[in-house]
């Protein structure tokens, strides 16, 4: 009795032993090294919900190269302002990507072209409707609302010292008595991320800022350039790996080669799909409008320009039906591809061929 009791106890070690040891194996051939941005297969974007029961575990378990990921704890109008996105990172920082060896890279959505009402630096009223004077109470960098229906988000002048000061230097803030937050990009820093993921950088295309821009006597691109140029500079003083992906605005290369000195990659969103504004996950007008080719031309005209810079261009598709027939494009034009919804408040249901 007692060595069939041994016998028992041994082989049930050695069964935990079998179903853990494939885990641990790779976890252990996972080197601290992220995937190169050259090297990147597949890779994920999730901007919703990153605090939602089960969503870090689900990011964790995937095995994208690279995640694109909301911040969340800067966000004060719920709360996700609790939400620990530096354990986030760590965790993240230590699963694998698809090769089984390098570490996942993982880069912090921000937005730079737009001020949004939920954030850690609003400190003023909430309530502008559209036709009415802007509240006095607001800043004057605040110019318009956003032209796609974004509630709550305001393009901005970027070039103003005080929203870069919000953005990049943080030597004004104060986010009392909620936390110590100095500026978006040392939030960034901060929590552990490998980099910054632009949005909104075609508020440099929007009819209002450039207006404000002219007269102000600035040439919008020329300061939006400048802009990146100091976030990378401020970054790269503090984390000299640190990356900078560009979203949107393709234009801005036009006739600007220097651009190409300050950023890493850039990220088009719906080169070929398209979907409605909306954070509602199961929206069917949240993906498979088909652009007009027209409109297709011109952002493959302009990633060409990036391209042949040598710059690695990603693409983010807003298709399900069509999500084959988006990859396929994509591929053929050798960018890096993800296909999923417009709200981006879960990974995809349809992942890339191979993944």
């Amino acid at each position: 009795m007692k060595n069939q009791t041994v016998k028992n106890l041994y082989l049930s070690v050695l069964m935990v032993f079998i179903m853990t040891s494939g885990c641990d194996e790779v976890e252990e051939n996972c080197t601290g090294e992220p995937v190169p941005l050259s090297e990147i297969r597949f890779w994920g974007y999730q901007i919703q919900d990153v605090n939602a029961d089960g969503a870090v575990d689900s990011l964790t378990e995937s095995h994208y190269d690279m995640l694109v990921l909301e911040p969340t704890r800067t966000d004060w109008s719920s709360e996700a302002m609790d939400f620990n996105t530096k354990k986030m990172v760590e965790r993240l920082k230590s699963s694998c990507a698809s090769n089984g060896i390098n570490r996942k890279l993982i880069i912090a959505y921000i937005d730079i072209g737009e001020a949004e009402d939920w954030r850690w630096y609003w400190t003023w009223s909430e309530e502008w409707q559209e036709g009415d004077p802007k509240p006095e109470d607001w800043p004057d960098y605040i110019i318009t609302h956003d032209p796609d229906g974004w509630g709550g988000n305001y393009p901005v002048a970027y070039w103003d010292e005080m929203w870069k000061d919000i953005v990049i230097y943080g030597n004004d803030q104060s986010s009392s008595p909620y936390g110590d937050y100095n500026s978006i990009i040392d939030e960034v820093i901060k929590d552990g991320f490998d980099g910054i993921y632009l949005d909104w950088v075609e508020a440099f295309e929007n009819d209002d800022v450039i207006k404000a821009a002219l007269d102000a006597g600035l040439d919008p691109a020329d300061e939006m350039i400048r802009f990146i140029g100091e976030m990378r500079e401020y970054a790269l003083k503090r984390n000299p790996d640190f990356l900078i992906i560009q979203q949107n605005a393709a234009s801005l290369a036009e006739g600007r080669s220097d651009l190409f000195s300050v950023i890493d990659a850039i990220a088009q969103e719906a080169i070929w799909y398209d979907g409605d504004a909306t954070d509602n996950w199961n929206d069917p007008s949240g993906h498979d409008s088909i652009n007009d080719d027209d409109l297709v031309q011109y952002y493959l005209d302009y990633l060409d320009l990036y391209q042949k810079a040598d710059i690695p261009v990603f693409a983010c598709e807003y298709a399900l039906i069509f999500a084959d027939d988006a990859y396929e494009k994509s591929y053929n034009r050798n960018f890096v591809p993800y296909a999923t919804r417009r709200s981006l408040g879960r990974l995809t249901t349809t992942p890339p061929p191979e993944y």
